[in-house]
């Protein structure tokens, strides 16, 4: 038998010394075109932050719209009972007061609507609640705008619908949430 030299082996090694630079690349070419989702939510301007205390002021309460959500899902505005499916109608109602009567707001520049949760509340239903508040607005807006310039909020230059916007402010107050079940 014949003796098998050295250069006669076949090797099983693979070169893995450019492994890494090749691994590195693509790394980098999967962090430069991957897209990230962003998360998304309620666009909510704060108030800019301020070390004086706020100043107190006295609210008349016929200018307050309040909204609760209790642990249970429960909506009660003013202190009263209500099903989601009116809430709209009556926070436009609140804001505009045709009929000026006492217990609505004064004007739609001083009504405010305040909006309290239970720690319980699903996030489905203060998404709700909050949307048809929102919704109250944008219709009290669209319906000024046609009475106004005869077009639809959106279709009016910005000049005009700050305003509209000026007419009809959107001021809704969230108030801190209370405990777990405490609200029923």
């Amino acid at each position: 038998m014949a003796r098998k030299s050295a250069k006669d082996k076949v090797s099983n090694e693979v070169n893995a010394g450019s492994m890494a630079d090749i691994a590195f690349l693509l790394l980098i070419f999967f962090l430069v075109t991957t897209t990230m989702d962003q998360d998304k939510g309620l666009l909510v301007k704060l108030p800019p932050w301020s070390e004086e205390a706020p100043e107190a002021k006295k609210l008349k309460t016929r200018n307050v719209f309040s909204v609760l959500v209790n642990a249970n899902d429960e909506l009660l505005v003013r202190g009263e009972p209500v099903n989601i499916n009116v809430l709209r109608e009556k926070a436009k109602e609140f804001i505009k007061n045709p009929l000026k009567l006492d217990n609505m707001s004064e004007s739609p520049k001083k009504a405010i609507i305040s909006l309290k949760n239970d720690r319980g509340t699903h996030y489905a239903k203060y998404l709700a609640v909050y949307n048809e508040l929102k919704a109250a607005y944008n219709e009290l807006r669209d319906e000024e705008a046609m009475k106004r310039y005869g077009k639809k909020m959106e279709d009016l230059p910005n000049d005009k619908q700050k305003l509209i916007m000026k007419d009809i402010p959107l001021i809704l107050s969230e108030a801190e949430s209370t405990s777990f079940g405490e609200e029923k």
